[in-house]
């Protein structure tokens, strides 16, 4: 499937603040299942500074603005080609050894209930276990927007019964770390629902590593494995770890935020 993206944030400033810096993580992964054509990423008066590919394997740049400012936007834009592999993350070149991703987070820490969740699972191998993982998160959290935060807890959504795909990606994460498995959060798009529904905004999953198989997708939130509707960005410990946008900013200005995001199916060429 050939993707154009345009992926717009701004942010806007009651007063003028007096700079900002920012470290974005906006290029898609290098791997089997997507491969970049051109892609921008532009900052509002922003000076580029470094650029670099971590461990994890995705790549980040460094952007500065200089001040006074009361409005910068970042926008990005792109064509991707994207194939289904099932979720399995192949050919993507990263450096961190996968069991750092047994560390809970604030976001990601298993309570009781969690703990029984997961407990209440099993596999007949680790595939067949993180299937049933992600099952049992789909079916405990319904899909709800607007009824939890950024700061929401895995525990306080499965408390809640409701939430969104940040909610979906933690709770799996959780549920896989109670059974000793890496498992960590992925950024990115998703061009349009299992039902064909266009999906208007970034979106989010997990991973989990499954033996020989290495890293695998699962979105709990629409019970399925990325296949070519998905573009994945990067990925972390949870959402904040995985941010496609953090900075700092300079000055005592309230920051509003506001976000559109356009995933457009091109025609293939003949």
């Amino acid at each position: 499937m050939k993707l154009k993206i345009i992926h717009e944030t701004s942010y806007r400033y009651d007063q003028p603040v007096r700079g900002l810096v920012q470290s974005l993580r906006l290029t898609p992964s290098a791997h089997e299942g997507q491969r970049v054509g051109d892609w921008s990423i532009a900052v509002t008066d922003g000076e580029r500074g470094a650029a670099f590919r971590d461990g994890a394997g995705d790549w980040i740049e460094a952007w500065t603005v200089r001040g006074p400012v009361d409005e910068v936007t970042v926008t990005i834009s792109g064509l991707i080609e994207t194939r289904d592999t099932a979720g399995v993350l192949r050919g993507h070149r990263e450096t961190i050894n996968p069991l750092v991703y047994l560390r809970d987070t604030a976001l990601t820490k298993p309570d009781a209930a969690l703990r029984e969740l997961a407990q209440s699972v099993s596999g007949e191998d680790a595939l067949d276990l993180a299937h049933k993982l992600a099952a049992a998160v789909s079916e405990a959290i319904a899909y709800v927007p607007g009824v939890t935060e950024s700061v929401t807890t895995a525990a306080e959504a499965l408390a809640l019964g409701q939430g969104v795909c940040q909610d979906h990606a933690h709770a799996l994460i959780a549920c896989a770390h109670v059974h000793g498995m890496p498992a960590r959060y992925v950024s990115g798009y998703l061009h349009s629902n299992a039902d064909g529904t266009p999906h208007d905004a970034a979106h989010a999953w997990a991973e989990i590593h499954v033996g020989s198989l290495g890293w695998v997708g699962f979105d709990a939130a629409n019970a399925c494995c990325p296949d070519d509707r998905y573009v994945r960005l990067g990925s972390g410990y949870d959402a904040q770890d995985a941010a496609p946008v953090r900075g700092t900013t300079f000055g005592s200005g309230e920051e509003s935020l506001d976000v559109r995001v356009q995933v457009e199916e091109m025609e293939q060429e003949q």
